[in-house]
């Protein structure tokens, strides 16, 4: 997201923490006293991918510091999408391809694997192939991968989903939702617009075509997502 917040502080103040509580209460107090300590309330939150669910999370559990979020990417809010997801990666991968995915999938959950970060970084090379439609470049900032920090949350993550409490959090956001989606994206559009449309009171699908898993990444995509952003931002 370095690249959205850089363009975003063009024209407003933006933050963009790096989280690294290995758990989901962690992160959302972690990200709590960062505002408070350098924003203002009530704020606008923008979350991609992982960060979409930690702003849903955030705003369900804080409503009267949110003004409005922002969804970009985000993971499905029912389980029965899920196998649409892996399918839809499947079929864009090479059999060589998957078959080194359900070796770093093994290799991630070795205790005393001391290679996770390698691991998890070629991982997410191969998860952005499959999610991309036309990237304008392979995106490789310097992160310090957090093996630990993402296993521990997803797993977190997944049981608040599977339990149903996931979806049900969106009945205590008073905000306004918007979620922007890549056509292409193996995220399941359907699986966040259909169960945020039937739970958020105030909530707004926008589905990018020709765009996957990072809209402003996408040579179709990117330009409509500023747009999407910077008027949304307007309106706050």
């Amino acid at each position: 997201m370095a690249q959205v917040a850089k363009e975003i502080s063009k024209k407003y103040g933006v933050l963009e923490p790096m989280q690294s509580e290995d758990s989901i209460d962690g992160q959302v107090s972690e990200l709590k006293e960062l505002l408070e300590n350098n924003g203002q309330f009530p704020v606008t939150l923008i979350g991609h991918s992982w960060g979409a669910w930690l702003s849903y999370i955030f705003a369900w559990k804080y409503p009267e510091l949110v003004s409005k979020v922002i969804l970009i990417g985000s993971g499905s809010y029912e389980d029965i999408y899920l196998s649409s997801m892996n399918s839809k990666r499947a079929n864009r991968l090479t059999e060589e391809e998957n078959l080194r995915v359900g070796t770093l999938f093994q290799l991630l959950n070795e205790h005393n694997n001391p290679n996770k970060k390698e691991v998890l970084r070629e991982f997410g090379e191969l998860m952005a192939k499959a999610d991309s439609y036309s990237p304008i470049s392979i995106e490789n900032e310097s992160l310090d991968f957090q093996p630990e920090v993402f296993q521990s949350c997803m797993k977190e993550i997944n049981k608040l989903r599977s339990s149903g409490e996931l979806l049900g959090f969106g009945k205590n956001i008073k905000c306004p939702v918007i979620a922007i989606h890549g056509e292409y994206d193996s995220h399941s559009f359907e699986g966040v617009e259909k169960p945020l449309t039937r739970t958020i009171k105030d909530f707004k699908f926008i589905l990018l075509k020709k765009c996957g898993h990072n809209p402003w990444n996408e040579v179709y995509g990117k330009d409509k997502f500023y747009e999407i952003i910077f008027r949304e931002l307007e309106s706050r």
